[in-house]
């Protein structure tokens, strides 16, 4: 094999890890974003029924 080939192997590897690494980076953004979304869903029904309790003490 020579230096040619042992570095376009190389090369090809580097890339493939490289696309690898992307991908996960990816995955990982799109779940962060779902549980970021999932709290502030959360939050928001909490704020709601909290404006529903205070709004139903004050009219009684």
């Amino acid at each position: 094999m020579g230096m040619k080939d042992q570095f376009q192997e190389k090369s090809e590897q580097l890339q493939q890890q490289a696309k690898e690494k992307m991908q996960q980076g990816r995955e990982r953004g799109q779940q962060q974003r779902g549980q970021q979304r999932d709290r502030d869903e959360d939050m928001e029904r909490s704020r709601r029924e909290e404006q529903e309790r205070f709004d139903q003490d004050y009219e009684s």
